[in-house]
């Protein structure tokens, strides 16, 4: 940290970020009567819903991938208006109303980029460029798709290489032979843009793929499941599997490895684009990169591809860069209680970084209006917060939902949209606080 002298301010806690995290967090804080502090490195709300905000991994077609109705937060739902899975800009327009409407946005510092966060036992030091502020607490709520993770293979590509971070538009490919490394929901989407404007698309993948449509019977899939009976997982399973059978097919069929898991067990694909260009030959799916020669993909299959332009949908790093590494035990789901309360640190917080199976913004609201109880607590009733802290420590936070997740380092982060919202409820009903 700075040598210079810290400001004192321990009767505020301190924000970090202006995406949804730090919206439903502001917002929390202003119903408790928190006082805080709330910076934001870009110009303006939204996070990386935001075009304009540079290294957003965001791009023009994107939607979401839960529906409307189950993703608003839990005190302002998506207008009605709104198409099933809103837009990009619409999702933007929604954050941006959000802050207007709850007066976050006057309070927020702009342009104020934290670059160290030390925690301590009853306070956390805060650094932005040469002045260090001393809080209360402080919730790292500035989002985890910042860091591209860029695979490596053997031999040299004499043609663009790039990470998925970096596009916006189809034109980008326009009239060339593209491969998409990775088919995660992002590099499915930007697969079927690609069909738009390239030559040739082809997709590389590990492993297969569970589809599930976004529709099914006309309703929304997790309108579709919200609405039906709660059932054993794996009666649960059993029925999904039947009826994915049914509407889907056997994606083996159209190039697709078999998926060495079982439904529900990995993050699904949601894309019925892809699986009409699949359909259609417009895609065509490789195996896994082996290494490149010139402008020769090679695959770990014996096959082998010319194209011009790679592009790695691989995901980011996990990672908060203002925090040591240290200070974060493995991951978010698995070491931090409800994923937000740090075991170490009663002055660390950290909202929205969790891997979901549904909407993330309903979970923003409950998460943030815990933790508002908390500081508040600590600043009012010091006693109250230390028995959360106590009761915390004693329950076993299993977040999954008794899923055997697929072992890979995005499944380390993955929490299961009911079991994270029957956990945060009990811990609102044993400490007697309104849950919202």
């Amino acid at each position: 940290m700075a040598t210079l002298p810290a400001e004192d301010a321990r009767e505020r806690f301190c924000i970090i970020g202006a995406g949804p995290s730090g919206l439903a967090m502001a917002a929390a804080f202003r119903k408790r009567g928190v006082q805080y502090d709330h910076f934001e490195r870009h110009s303006s709300v939204g996070g990386i819903w935001d075009l304009n905000n540079p290294g957003t991994p965001m791009y023009s077609s994107a939607h979401l991938i839960s529906s409307k109705t189950l993703s608003g937060f839990l005190d302002q739902p998506m207008p009605d208006e709104f198409p099933d899975y809103p837009r990009r800009e619409q999702v933007l327009r929604y954050l941006v109303e959000y802050a207007a409407t709850n007066g976050l946005t006057e309070s927020i510092r702009f342009g104020s980029t934290v670059t160290r966060v030390e925690p301590r036992p009853t306070s956390a030091l805060v650094q932005l460029g040469s002045k260090t502020i001393e809080y209360r607490g402080v919730v790292c709520a500035s989002g985890i798709n910042w860091d591209p993770i860029v695979p490596t293979y053997p031999g040299e590509f004499s043609g663009v290489i790039r990470h998925a971070s970096s596009y916006v538009d189809p034109k980008e490919f326009e009239g060339q032979r593209v491969l998409i490394v990775g088919l995660g929901n992002s590099g499915a989407d930007i697969a079927c843009d690609a069909v738009r404007s390239a030559s040739r698309t082809f997709v590389s993948v590990r492993r297969g793929y569970h589809f599930i449509p976004k529709h099914i019977f006309g309703k929304p899939a997790d309108v579709f499941a919200h609405e039906g009976p709660q059932l054993p997982l794996w009666l649960e399973t059993w029925v999904f599997g039947w009826l994915l059978r049914l509407l889907v097919g056997d994606t083996t069929q159209l190039g697709m490895p078999k998926p060495d898991h079982r439904l529900l067990q990995s993050h699904p694909l949601m894309n019925d684009q892809l699986l009409h260009h699949l359909r259609h030959g417009d895609v065509e799916i490789r195996r896994d990169v082996s290494h490149f020669d010139g402008n020769r993909v090679h695959f770990v299959d014996q096959t082998s591809v010319e194209v011009d332009q790679v592009l790695f949908a691989t995901g980011y790093q996990r990672r908060i860069a203002y925090l040591d590494t240290a200070v974060i035990d493995g991951s978010w789901a698995a070491s931090h209680w409800l994923t937000a309360f740090s075991p170490a640190w009663q002055s660390l917080f950290t909202l929205g970084f969790a891997e979901l199976n549904g909407g993330l913004f309903p979970h923003l609201s409950r998460l943030a209006a815990l933790i508002a109880h908390v500081a508040e607590a600590q600043l009012q009733t010091p006693d109250e917060a230390q028995a959360f802290f106590d009761w915390a420590s004693k329950q076993r936070w299993q977040l999954d939902g008794g899923r055997k997740l697929v072992a890979s380092a995005r499944h380390a982060h993955y929490c299961d949209d009911v079991a994270l919202a029957a956990a945060t409820r009990r811990a609102f009903k044993h400490m007697g606080w309104p849950c919202p």
